[in-house]
């Protein structure tokens, strides 16, 4: 993988080569009926909608939604699921189609500036490097300035300048916000021995080659350690004022100047079904069931659950400030923009007013009043 893959991701959790994304498109059903879908039940076409909004709506024809990996119960991911078999993308007459992505994030941007796709979940941080790249793409939601990228040691590192002279494994590459961390806490990178690590997250408590620390991502390799009975510490990036992203969402930028009602509905119903399926366990359950549907028998329903919780605890933990649940920090952008000079991502050009010209708040601004996310719409 490369640097523009740093996020839930971000970059999501396995080889890019499961899946591509012309696995199996989740076309969603424009029939159904019944109570109000507060409730979780479908209701029928443009409930939640006035009647001129409906045909906007209507008019801006099929929305292809990428998933960021698969179909994966992650931030940005699972709602979107559940939006669409809760019936609220219906109940606002959007016409939206689910793809499952292949966890590549460079992949989403191009679809994305294609037109391919017409929502996908970009990471901030990776819409910095599309941009910068040429890649016309524009930043509309993000769930929390924290991101999931994280590093594992051994119980044996208390602090982390003792990782001085240690081996570090990693994915293909040490994020950048990992990297920031390390630094940042006074661990001489020059001194370490980066080694490329498969996806077992074992070799770290079995120490295969010599590992004091392994990166990976908050939401997954920590679960999967502990459900198998080994003790790691677990660093984030966010506790040291690194920047980042979790669940942030990106447009095609044409089709959002058409049709701006029909990308705030989208985030809407996402909202909407976000908040339904963090209520309780039992409707978090609701939810992975229904990826656990479109995914499969070898979804590991368990695992999953653990990734969502994780995932919507560390929202919950760091809320983005002075913002509402989506909304995007400016401040946050000019740190990341600072974060990728420092370690040549992109070009020192690249100023910090360009990257906050490629992300915008309009749209959660549209559907957002006193930090709540209104529903129905106007």
């Amino acid at each position: 993988m490369q640097h523009s893959t740093m996020q839930h991701r971000t970059t999501r959790r396995t080889t890019a080569a499961l899946a591509a994304l012309a696995t199996a498109v989740v076309a969603l059903a424009l029939t159904g009926c019944s109570t109000g879908s507060s409730a979780g039940t479908t209701s029928s076409e443009g409930s939640a909608i006035s009647a001129e909004r409906c045909k906007e709506n209507k008019d801006a024809g099929t929305i292809t939604y990428l998933s960021g990996y698969q179909y994966q119960s992650s931030a940005s991911i699972l709602e979107y699921i559940a939006a669409d078999e809760l019936g609220y993308f219906k109940d606002l007459c959007l016409d939206v189609t689910l793809k499952p992505g292949s966890g590549d994030t460079a992949q989403n941007t191009k679809l994305l500036a294609s037109g391919q796709a017409t929502v996908s979940a970009v990471a901030e941080q990776d819409l910095i490097q599309a941009r910068a790249n040429g890649i016309d793409i524009t930043g509309i939601s993000s769930y929390s300035n924290a991101g999931l990228d994280v590093l594992m040691t051994n119980e044996d590192i208390t602090k982390l300048p003792q990782l001085d002279g240690q081996v570090v494994g990693h994915k293909g590459y040490v994020p950048a916000s990992v990297r920031a961390m390390m630094e940042k806490a006074g661990v001489e990178w020059d001194s370490l021995t980066l080694v490329k690590e498969g996806y077992d997250p074992s070799v770290l408590p079995r120490k295969q080659n010599g590992l004091e620390a392994l990166t990976g991502f908050v939401s997954n390799e920590p679960n999967l350690l502990k459900a198998a009975g080994d003790d790691v510490t677990v660093w984030q990036p966010v506790d040291y004022d690194i920047p980042s992203s979790i669940g942030a969402m990106a447009v095609n930028p044409a089709f959002a100047k058409a049709h701006p009602t029909a990308v705030e509905d989208v985030l809407r119903a996402a909202l909407h079904a976000y908040d339904f399926c963090s209520a309780s366990e039992a409707k978090t359950k609701q939810c992975v069931g229904y990826a656990a549907t479109l995914s499969g028998a070898t979804y590991d329903t368990a695992q999953n659950t653990k990734i969502w919780t994780t995932e919507t605890k560390v929202i919950a933990d760091n809320p983005t400030p002075d913002q509402p649940l989506g909304g995007i920090d400016p401040e946050n952008v000019t740190k990341l923009v600072d974060m990728l000079h420092q370690f040549d991502i992109v070009k020192r050009s690249v100023t910090a007013d360009d990257a906050k010209s490629w992300f915008t708040n309009e749209y959660i601004d549209a559907i957002t009043k006193d930090g709540e996310t209104v529903w129905p719409a106007p």
